[in-house]
């Protein structure tokens, strides 16, 4: 490539800007290069580029509550939060004013050399270059500058440049930056070009600081003191400017963009600026008004209720708490399942998001398939709410894709990004693209998309590890802070994390509290001491003292300024409930005790059931003689499927429905339609019908029956799987009008009775001997009455009394301290890669995520980051026909079944996604250190070579397992069956037993 000095001087004209009147020397400093037309871009021009997005960012995308966390410590508030904003992006490629940097590219550091900035090449300076990445660089030439220019000291001058030396993600170590000064050959070449190279950065660094407004605001900055949380916010806001700003298609790299005409000067900057505005087309934040209406009409405007439904006391409380506390707190609501505690979260996120500036909402659940049926509850929601304009959406996980309703959005939200001529539909620049449509409403936005920025639409619905990762030291850590700081932050069944979650789940509280953000917990049956942990998390450890079960006075409760008839006469218990409770730090909480639906309550019998197969036939058969719906649950997939086996035999086949979580990913969806269709409010029942699950069935179906068989579980799960008997109003057969849980997997001949080993593989004994000993006086005696049973029974099982027979103390007091180490040892494992807590205002972010993880994403690896669990491996399956050739499996419906797939060149996107959608995790048994690699090595002993393209998204990279017609393999010498009907079976073959797996769905 040749580049002459005259062609250099004719491609940077840019008229009167600040960062126009630069040096010959300094405009010949480049940016940006694309090898495949030799097309570059100026520093300048990027500089004022990523200074103008960044303004464009703070006045009409960031919310509220970030501009006022940021302009807090700044003398000018508001106006001086914009300048820093607009500087820090101005001035965040500093260092590619450097021979670190500027060797890259042999031809355009020539033309650099002749200005005077001599340099060596690349292959001479070597590894050395590695020292001085452009971020680092930037961030000690800004901190010279500041020092030199304006007296800063390094202390407050690091707090400031630091964002430019983490805008790659990873903000700089004290020992990086202390050897990158001792290296001052990659930041200037030594001699008499030494002078030359610093003139020439300090020019770039006073032309951005005249840019942003800021030169005469130094003066009053030496004493600011900014917080880690707005020094990470603000890291982020650069980040997020500069790839807006390096967008060719946005930003083209033709002078002509920005000098129209040949005439440069602001017009050319604003009209450049404009269309690359224009075609990003970012929709802003969500900026609700306070609803002034009562809690009847809020309601009845948001959610679609059935007739004559009312607001539950619940409700009406979370919206009166959620009115009264602190703007930016957290709110605790634990009512028993089928409350309406989705509604009131969204209805209390609202009000929360109008008073606190929050520009979104974010709802956080244990699995994808709850997060899949949570997300057009929250389209349904977002549809009533009175928005001023276009919002972004999105369901955040990693098969998304594969839900029905994400998918039309992203299909219809595709358009060609490019810069557009305002009041015109021209692209400018020369860029090329198909016709551009503006999105209205809710859509998918073209431009977030992807594992670092999709959690950036205001209104996103995920699992709880997107919540979680803002806990975890990873690349772009500012970016997942930046997404969940800017929205009110909801996550259901809070009570379903383990210790080595909540590790991280308290964690980031600590710094959602340092944001200042709303945030909503719901369960139905949390433990004190956990509502204490989170409380403390968020609000400090002051704070759990004045919580329920520390015996505290009513007359002592903060929050007169709710009625009296909120709070019981005496001392709230730790087994009060339902309970809503309202903490922010430096506030005393707020707590309110609502009534339960009047319409809720249900009396359920337990009953002791051994443990035989042909004894649960014989006993539904009885029971369901006239009929009746009865739920099995198991612990373990391959009970559920012993089970299911026998009552096919004894009840047809049809008369058996299978559900866990060894169906690929499309079966698991379409089961759970179905259960829905069949057993929820409004289900077409069958007459007689039996449903044998695992876990999958605890958490978020609202699902009914009229008996219920259920391993020995944690007794918080034990009452969520009561939740699914007669949750609603129905006649039901004779024998069943009365509601009993029968609890089997338990050999009731022991002292004590003792768990059948997958059921203490999965939870453990401790966990499983509290339950019985709390539940022991239901069985035969007085009922479990939901919901006022729910929290006595939890807070028992859950506290450090002593329960149950004198003759079971010695085997209790053995499990729980093998549960104490295990608590121990998960904690101590979850702090490995967990973030520390925010430090005090004015340090520096040095080392905030040093010795992380590098980029985490919803992968299984990534998620076993924030879970105590192993890796487990995914495949996508396949058919392989006699002949060698491959189809989709054949039941897919939407006539995606029995596709034929090409494998010498990439599916079409049909069949892609219907082979994507065909996911299966497989059992723990294939990912254990001792058969992994043989996994692995069998599975990719299926390499297509047309699948492994770009192009194929979908596929590329895949591991693929092949099913003969029979729908049968072998993998790791275990034989592999799979149906519609009952999902993945496993039997050994040349291994003496398969080991019990934990359903990969369950969090206990």
């Amino acid at each position: 490539m040749s580049v002459s000095s005259g062609a250099h001087r004719s491609s940077v004209e840019s008229g009167e800007t600040p960062l126009g009147r630069l040096s010959p020397a300094a405009r010949s400093v480049w940016a940006k290069h694309d090898r495949s037309d030799d097309a570059w871009l100026p520093l300048w021009r990027h500089m004022a580029d990523s200074g103008a997005v960044a303004g464009r960012l703070w006045d009409e995308w960031l919310p509220r509550n970030l501009r006022e966390l940021i302009a807090e410590a700044l003398p000018g508030g508001a106006e001086d939060g914009r300048r820093l904003a607009v500087w820090m992006a101005a001035s965040h490629d500093t260092g590619k004013a450097t021979p670190a940097f500027a060797c890259q590219v042999d031809p355009l550091a020539t033309v650099m050399r002749d200005h005077g900035l001599r340099m060596l090449t690349a292959k001479e300076y070597g590894e050395d270059r590695k020292l001085a990445p452009h971020g680092l660089a930037g961030q000690l030439i800004l901190q010279g500058w500041l020092s030199e220019r304006y007296g800063f000291p390094p202390r407050v001058s690091a707090q400031f440049a630091i964002v430019a030396g983490g805008h790659h993600g990873t903000p700089p170590t004290h020992e990086q930056f202390a050897n990158l000064e001792t290296r001052q050959r990659l930041l200037h070449h030594r001699g008499d070009a030494e002078q030359v190279w610093r003139r020439v950065q300090f020019e770039f660094a006073d032309g951005c600081a005249e840019l942003a407004g800021v030169t005469e605001r130094f003066a009053a900055w030496r004493s600011v003191r900014l917080s880690q949380p707005a020094q990470v916010a603000l890291t982020a806001l650069v980040i997020l400017s500069d790839w807006v700003a390096s967008s060719a298609e946005l930003f083209p790299y033709d002078s002509e963009s920005w000098a129209p005409g040949g005439v440069g000067g602001p017009a050319g900057e604003a009209r450049r600026l404009a269309a690359a505005w224009e075609g990003l087309d970012l929709p802003g934040p969500w900026q609700p008004e306070e609803p002034d209406g009562g809690v009847g009409e809020i309601f009845a405007d948001r959610f679609e209720l059935p007739p004559g439904a009312e607001v539950r006391p619940v409700q009406a409380e979370a919206v009166r708490v959620a009115r009264e506390m602190a703007p930016a707190g957290l709110l605790m609501i634990e009512a028993p399942m089928g409350e309406g505690k989705t509604e009131a979260a969204l209805a209390a996120a609202e009000i929360l998001a109008a008073r606190s500036g929050a520009g979104g909402c974010l709802i956080a659940l244990p699995t994808r398939a709850t997060g899949d049926a949570m997300f057009p509850r929250l389209l349904s929601w977002l549809e009533r709410l009175p928005l001023d304009g276009p919002r972004s959406v999105v369901l955040a996980h990693a098969k998304a894709a594969l839900d029905k309703e994400w998918a039309g959005m992203l299909r219809s939200g595709r358009r060609t990004i490019a810069a557009v001529e305002p009041e015109a539909s021209e692209r400018i620049g020369g860029q090329r693209g198909g016709s551009r449509r503006r999105p209205a409403g809710l859509h998918a936005h073209q431009w977030l998309r992807g594992r670092k920025k999709s959690l950036l639409a205001s209104f996103a619905v995920g699992t709880v590890d997107q919540v979680l990762f803002a806990g975890l030291k990873s690349r772009h850590l500012a970016l997942r802070h930046l997404a969940v700081a800017g929205k009110v932050v909801v996550i259901d069944e809070v009570h379903a994390y383990d210790a080595y979650m909540n590790r991280y789940l308290d964690r980031v509280l600590s710094w959602l509290a340092a944001y200042r953000v709303p945030v909503v917990l719901l369960s139905a049956t949390l433990p004190a001491g956990r509502r204490a942990a989170l409380a403390a998390a968020y609000a400090g450890p002051g704070t759990a003292s004045a919580l329920p079960g520390e015996g505290l006075p009513t007359e002592s409760l903060p929050g007169e300024g709710l009625p009296t008839e909120s709070l019981p006469a005496g001392t709230l218990t730790a087994d009060t409930y339902p309970l809503i409770t309202a903490v922010s730090p430096g506030t005393a909480p707020l707590i309110a005790t609502p009534a339960a639906a009047s319409d809720r309550r249900t009396e359920v019998r337990l009953e002791r059931l051994d443990d035989g197969l042909e004894e649960l036939a014989d006993r539904l058969e009885a029971e369901l003689e006239d009929g009746g719906c009865a739920l099995v649950v198991r612990n373990t997939v391959d009970r559920v499927l012993e089970t299911s086996e026998v009552l096919r035999a004894r009840f047809g086949h049809d008369a058996v429905t299978v559900a866990h979580s060894r169906f690929i990913a499309a079966d698991r969806a379409a089961r759970d339609t179905l259960l829905r269709e069949r057993f929820g409010p409004r289900g077409a029942r069958p007459d007689r019908h039996v449903v044998v699950a695992s876990q999958v069935v605890e958490q978020s179906l609202d699902v009914d029956f009229d008996l219920l068989v259920t391993d020995l579980a944690p007794v918080d799960l034990m009452l969520q799987r009561m939740g699914r008997l007669h949750r609603h109003p129905r006649t039901r057969p004779p024998r069943l009008t009365t509601a009993r849980c029968l609890v089997t997997g338990v050999d009731w001949a022991q002292a004590p009775p003792r768990a059948v080993d997958g059921s203490h593989a999965v939870y453990g004994a401790h966990t499983l001997l509290r339950a019985l000993a709390v539940l022991l006086p239901h069985f035969d005696g007085e009922p479990v009455a939901l919901p006022e049973g729910i929290s006595p029974l939890v807070q028992a099982a859950y506290d450090d009394s002593t329960v149950g027979p004198e003759a079971w103390a010695e085997a209790m007091a053995s499990a729980h301290q093998e549960h104490s180490a295990k608590l121990k040892e998960a904690e101590e494992k979850a702090s490995s890669f967990l973030l520390g807590v925010a430090q005090p205002d004015g340090r520096a972010l040095f080392g905030w995520i040093d010795a992380g993880v590098g980029d985490a994403d919803d992968t299984a690896a990534g998620r076993a980051q924030v879970r105590d669990s192993e890796d487990s491996l995914e495949v996508l399956v396949v058919r392989q026909l006699s002949d060698g050739t491959f189809t989709t499996v054949p039941w897919l419906s939407d006539g995606r079944g029995g596709l034929p797939l090409p494998t010498d060149f990439p599916p079409g996107p049909r069949a892609a996604e219907a082979v994507a959608a065909s996911a299966l995790s497989l059992p723990a048994a294939f990912s254990k250190p001792w058969t992994i690699d043989r996994t692995i090595a069998e599975l990719e002993r299926l390499q297509i070579p047309g699948w492994q393209v770009k192009e194929c998204p979908w596929l590329a990279g895949e591991l693929i397992l092949a099913l003969d017609e029979n729908c049968r393999t072998r993998l790791t010498g275990f034989q592999l069956d799979y149906s519609e009907a009952d999902g993945l079976r496993v039997s050994s073959a040349d291994v003496p037993s398969f080991p019990h797996d934990e359903d990969d769905d369950h969090a206990p």
